[in-house]
């Protein structure tokens, strides 16, 4: 295993880093500004469109696609040091690239299993950043994390598939941009259980369709980039040919979109690490208690020193992962998957509470960005599956080598 980074990867990264340095970091007091004067809580800030035009102009766009001539061209191995670099300003850096969850997903299902027309309808605008997207799988009235109990149902009549059901947590959907929505339901209750599913695309404007609410997260809403919506569906009917890949394909198209999901958050959630080290480094060496600086009191230290270890392995975890899924495939990569989701988003949990605590006060406000990502990375214990899911499937295969 070489993790190595190749030429195009270190050209990259240095015109990335160059460009977080010269926009990104600048546009972040600029975007909280005017997010508090904006009349629409969900309309877009200026500085975000300012971001993409930048970012398209030096060749910064659609990295995430691997394998693929319509993203960059860069394989997992590659993409991984890009995506930890946007994970240093998540809430911007992800979408000026057109790299940010949930459209990144949504993006890799239809290459990977969408019909030509859409593709040509849904795909094309997404990649080129005209629209948004979400991702309509989780349920309030079920325990989500099996996916099979998902209760929205989608009925074939005629020439048209009619939805009805009650999902949460469908990121994306309040943004004015999102334009399509993909729904996983249940075509057939009685195949066998992981057969069951389907996934259709579902216009947002489509009659029935009711989004209620946005979700809060620890007491944000993700706004202005779209949160997480409560949707009801409604008697809504779309073209039969909105399904995707054919009825029982949902199921395996949830497990496929959600290898690359989870990779893709593991990777900025080690962007996030560096700069809440980074954030602490600089803290403790100008701040004094009791007559020394914070740099030189001996808990400190040890956050520091402990922080950088976890880090660097859960960095090597994250890089062997996406070699596997370059060399193996998603597949064959399953249990490292699993892995880094287990231990990234606690890990670094963990190193961004320390970053908080050496603030003080500071840390839980707004003045820097430590409280807003340390619930991103608390929520991602959460997100594409919960820990204890995960534990158990890799306990469950770690089992069967000596059963």
């Amino acid at each position: 295993m070489d993790f190595g980074y190749d030429d195009k990867t270190e050209a990259l990264r240095e015109k990335l880093s160059g460009f977080l340095v010269e926009h990104v970091y600048p546009a972040e007091p600029v975007f909280a500004e005017q997010v508090a004067a904006a009349a629409d809580r969900w309309a877009r800030p200026p500085v975000i469109e300012d971001l993409k035009s930048a970012a398209r102009e030096r060749g910064l766009w659609n990295l995430f696609l691997p394998h693929d001539e319509r993203g960059a061209g860069l394989t997992n191995l590659q993409y991984a040091p890009l995506a930890e670099l946007t994970g240093r300003s998540p809430h911007l850096a992800p979408e000026a690239l057109n790299c940010a969850a949930p459209d990144t997903g949504n993006m890799e299902v239809l290459a990977q299993f969408g019909s030509p027309e859409q593709q040509r309808r849904w795909l094309e605008p997404l990649l080129d950043g005209r629209i948004r997207s979400a991702f309509c799988m989780t349920e309030p009235d079920v325990a989500s994390s099996d996916a099979t109990n998902i209760g929205t149902r989608i009925e074939r009549d005629g020439d048209e598939y009619v939805i009805n059901g009650r999902k949460w947590w469908s990121s994306g959907a309040m943004n004015p941009d999102c334009a399509i929505f993909i729904v996983m339901g249940k075509t057939d209750p009685g195949a066998e259980r992981h057969r069951q599913q389907s996934m259709v695309l579902v216009p947002r404007d489509t009659p029935g369709v009711r989004v209620r609410r946005g979700m809060q997260v620890f007491g944000y809403d993700d706004g202005p980039h779209g949160g997480h919506a409560e949707i009801l569906f409604e008697n809504v009917r779309v073209p039969a040919e909105n399904i995707i890949a054919g009825e029982g394909e949902g199921f395996a198209i949830a497990q496929a979109r959600l290898g690359p999901g989870r990779i893709h958050h593991c990777m900025r959630l080690i962007g996030m690490a560096e700069r809440a080290i980074e954030l602490t480094c600089k803290r403790v060496l100008g701040r004094e208690a009791f007559g020394k600086p914070l740099a030189a009191q001996g808990v400190i230290t040890d956050w520091i020193a402990e922080a950088r270890v976890r880090v660097e392995q859960l960095r090597l975890l994250v890089l062997k992962t996406a070699w596997l899924m370059d060399t193996v495939g998603n597949r064959g990569a399953h249990t490292e998957i699993q892995a880094i989701k287990i231990a990234t988003p606690a890990g670094v949990e963990w190193i961004l509470d320390k970053a908080i605590q050496a603030h003080g006060a500071c840390g839980i406000s707004q003045d820097t960005p430590l409280a807003f990502l340390w619930a991103q990375a608390r929520t991602l214990r959460f997100a594409d599956g919960p820990d204890e899911v995960h534990k158990r499937s890799l306990a469950r295969r770690e089992l069967k080598q000596y059963g």
